[in-house]
């Protein structure tokens, strides 16, 4: 194999659909204004315990101009069109025209934790009720991790190559991480890198609060009157995570190439730490999670001190949060007091294979804006007194060393330190 160019690599735009909005544009304006895109369920019937989720609020595939009502029924999977949108909304935000000395050259990394089990649903209700000759013949391609990527290719006439990250909740760094290693390399020039899941089904959202992942709203809840505050990272309250849909990219590119064709360079991704458990398949291993914060840090040639904000992975469950919390105070020791950490999921809940690229995209809005976005929901728990969690209003704060966690089930962990420039 050749040897390495060992390039620098930037983010030079982003997209994403979110329960705050169905662009990234709509997403920062309602983050910023510290809202929450939480609702009772609208796609299906739930228990009422467990009916708060987050949807994408404006979201209808048939206002898309380059879909029409036959591509929704046969790409079934939401994941797929998601994907495609988002893409298409990132190339857009970076300013990227493909040319055919692009095409090639760009990479299209798209993580999800359950590729598309809305599909597999209708299979099998169609299979039950209608017969095997009623089972479309696109179900297996709508399970089919890589085929986001490939309908993106499709549609943007990119020729790189495509796979999806499998990470659990961590894919979203993962494709960051590998893509920025791909760009490093000399493998291209050019990756979208992102995730998207879209999780808002009755066995998936039965499935996630019987193994007490997510929060089950009781009439004593304080979300039970308002939605909203049903997602709470490091409140005393919390209670699990908001199971969430979504999808967010962001674009990659390498440094000559952002010089060459009058990009916008917004961040260099500076280090990338990942591990793996060996613990559990959902309770977090703080060892392991400590060594890829460490890893991270190390990989950027930084030091623990040089780190000014986190954005924590943060899910609101009792446990999860406990834990970042001790792994951070490992690695930062007393000098995690002058650090913020605050955590997206409060607004946007949890979107799983998309939640690191969304929340990316968001650091990485807010560094460029001198802003730290909120942990909002904020009760103040005693074992967290000496942790600055950002609560509940944006601050002005220039960060130019910037921290962002991502953990997943089945124990995997992926850091990812960006520089501002």
């Amino acid at each position: 194999m050749k040897a390495p160019k060992n390039r620098k690599v930037f983010v030079v735009g982003y997209g994403a659909a979110t329960p705050l909005g169905s662009t990234f544009a709509k997403t920062w304006k309602r983050a910023i204004n510290g809202e929450a895109g939480f609702r009772k369920v609208t796609r299906c019937q739930v228990e009422s315990a467990c009916d708060v989720v987050g949807e994408i609020p404006d979201w209808n595939p048939l206002e898309l101009e380059f879909i029409d009502a036959k591509e929704i029924y046969n790409w079934n999977a939401a994941f797929v069109i998601l994907t495609m949108a988002v893409c298409q909304e990132a190339l857009q935000n970076a300013g990227i025209i493909m040319d055919e000395r692009i095409a090639p050259r760009m990479a299209c990394l798209i993580g999800s934790a359950l590729n598309g089990p809305d599909s597999f649903r209708i299979a099998m209700q169609d299979l039950e009720h209608r017969g095997p000759l009623r089972v479309s013949p696109y179900l297996l391609p709508n399970l089919c991790a890589n085929v986001p990527s490939g309908k993106a290719g499709m549609l943007l006439k990119f020729t790189g190559p495509i796979f999806s990250p499998q990470g659990a909740c961590a894919s979203g760094n993962h494709a960051i991480g590998l893509g920025a290693r791909l760009i490093r390399d000399g493998d291209c020039d050019f990756v979208l890198a992102g995730g998207a899941d879209a999780p808002i089904l009755p066995e998936l959202i039965h499935g996630f609060a019987n193994m007490n992942a997510t929060i089950k709203v009781h009439p004593d809840d304080r979300a039970f009157s308002y939605p909203g505050q049903a997602s709470r990272p490091f409140s005393f309250d919390r209670k699990g995570f908001v199971l969430s849909e979504g999808a967010g990219v962001v674009v990659l590119a390498a440094e000559e190439l952002v010089q060459a064709y009058g990009l916008q360079a917004k961040v260099e991704v500076l280090g990338v730490g990942w591990t793996s458990d060996a613990y559990h398949y959902t309770s977090p291993n703080p060892t392991t999670i400590i060594r890829a914060i460490r890893e991270s840090i190390e990989d950027a040639g930084l030091q623990p001190a040089d780190i000014q904000y986190v954005n924590a992975h943060g899910t609101s469950t009792p446990k999860g949060d406990r834990t970042e919390i001790k792994c951070l105070r490992e690695v930062f020791g007393q000098a995690l007091e002058n650090i913020p950490v605050s955590s997206n999921k409060s607004q946007l809940g949890h979107t799983l294979g998309a939640t690191a690229a969304i929340e990316a995209a968001l650091t990485i809005e807010a560094m460029g804006k001198g802003l730290l976005l909120p942990t909002i929901n904020h009760l103040p728990d005693p074992d967290f007194s000496d942790i600055d969690v950002v609560p509940n209003v944006v601050r002005k704060k220039n960060c130019e060393l910037v921290l962002s966690n991502a953990f997943g089930f089945g124990g995997t962990n992926c850091c990812i330190i960006f520089r501002g420039v």
